[in-house]
């Protein structure tokens, strides 16, 4: 995915910090950073082998904060 569209699916995270992130996942080989040689240049990030192996428990983690997280944060609001 291109930077912007991280920006926009990351639930209002600030870009200075998505940056730094993805700079951490990429310096511990789960992404990788790729620079497209368009102008203005175009940043693309995709998983590497390791990252697809972390993607499960990943998606277990998002499927357990919506059925036990979500809900108290809404009850909370409430």
């Amino acid at each position: 995915m291109k930077f912007n569209e991280l920006l926009r699916v990351a639930c209002g995270i600030d870009p200075k910090t998505l940056a730094r992130v993805l700079k951490y996942l990429a310096g511990e080989e789960i992404v990788r950073r790729d620079v497209l040689g368009t102008q203005p240049f175009t940043v693309r990030y995709t998983l590497t082998n390791k990252g697809e192996q972390v993607r499960p428990v990943m998606q277990s983690l998002k499927a357990w904060g919506e059925n036990w997280v979500l809900p108290e944060i809404s009850a909370a609001r409430s």
